[in-house]
């Protein structure tokens, strides 16, 4: 009778637990270094951002002879000098949100047709210019809103005064070229529209075909799949593309500079020429300011610095709730 010999097998590579990070490759822990040493680095520059403003900020104000908060005026050179940011604050805040209210319905408009109605052959071709607008620069914006969009405007402000002044917002009470907020508002809208779309379309063709076809089969409509399917799981995608949006209007400085006639008077009126943002500002009084006045600048931008993260924080805080309520229901 033949002999038969045990086989030798190896033994079965370690199974790590759950939980647990497998450690053994030179290559992850180099990973592992790499990523932990980048967040770290982007917190140490954010303090470090939030400590030289901060630090400026307070050289100035304890100098300030107004309220920095309610003051209209911004006259860090006088005798006593006086500076508030009451103006930038509110044409900050107003113009960014015309630009939201404005580039947000139809940037989802856009991408939900790119990614759901249009052909393929179309959807390529206008998926490329929208993304290539997104790389146009502030200062050619700004031009362009200028030269071609403030004249085009002035025929929009009288209709809506005409019709809808009633509303006091659309009233306009005083004689001007339409440099006003609502036209910056309408150009932010332009100079925020292509980034919101893109990152809503790249959300909306994420959907899971499962989702869709279910719909589909049920008798759903093409609306329907998107109103039930397409828009609930997109819509964390649509407030961070909307937030991201939100940011570049706050920041805007260029386009806005080249396009309002600053004035520090708060008016409801969002028709009538004037007002102000931080950014425009900035960039209008920074190269002729001397030491205390950049001071009262570096000041104006650690409210814009605020403001953003606050801004950011709440988007972070609603997608993560919506994130809960969505497991909750699964």
């Amino acid at each position: 009778m033949a002999s038969t010999t045990p086989i030798d097998t190896p033994p079965a590579p370690p199974v790590p637990r759950p939980g647990t990070r497998a450690t053994g490759r030179m290559g992850d822990k180099i990973f592992l270094g790499l990523s932990r040493g980048s967040g770290i680095l982007l917190l140490v520059i954010m303090a470090s951002i939030a400590v030289f403003l901060t630090y400026r900020s307070v050289l100035a104000i304890s100098k300030d002879e107004g309220n920095f908060l309610t003051t209209f005026d911004w006259n860090p050179a006088g005798d006593p000098p006086v500076f508030g940011i009451a103006v930038l604050l509110f044409g900050t805040v107003v113009s960014s949100i015309i630009a939201m209210v404005i580039a947000v319905p139809i940037a989802v408009g856009i991408a939900l047709f790119i990614s759901h109605y249009a052909p393929r052959k179309l959807a390529a071709p206008i998926a490329y210019v929208v993304d290539l607008l997104a790389a146009v620069p502030s200062i050619v914006y700004g031009i362009w809103g200028a030269l071609v969009l403030v004249p085009y405007l002035e025929g929009l402000n009288l209709w809506l005064d005409q019709f809808f002044g009633w509303t006091y917002i659309f009233e306009k009470t005083e004689v001007g070229v339409a440099r006003s907020l609502f036209t910056v508002g309408i150009l932010l809208a332009i100079m925020i529209l292509p980034i919101v779309t893109s990152v809503s379309r790249e959300v909306f063709l994420q959907v899971p075909k499962m989702n869709e076809e279910a719909a589909l089969a049920l008798g759903a409509t093409r609306w329907e799949v998107i109103r039930l399917s397409v828009l609930p799981f997109g819509r964390s995608g649509i407030i961070s593309a909307s937030m991201l949006g939100l940011g570049r209007a706050l920041g805007e400085t260029m386009a806005v500079a080249t396009v309002l006639s600053p004035s520090f008077l708060i008016s409801l009126h969002v028709l009538n020429p004037g007002g102000g943002t931080f950014a425009q500002n900035i960039a209008a009084k920074f190269g002729e300011a001397d030491a205390f006045g950049r001071d009262a600048l570096i000041a104006s931008g650690l409210v814009l610095f605020v403001l953003t993260l606050l801004v950011n924080g709440a988007a972070r805080l609603i997608i993560a709730r919506r994130k809960e309520y969505s497991g909750a229901n699964a």
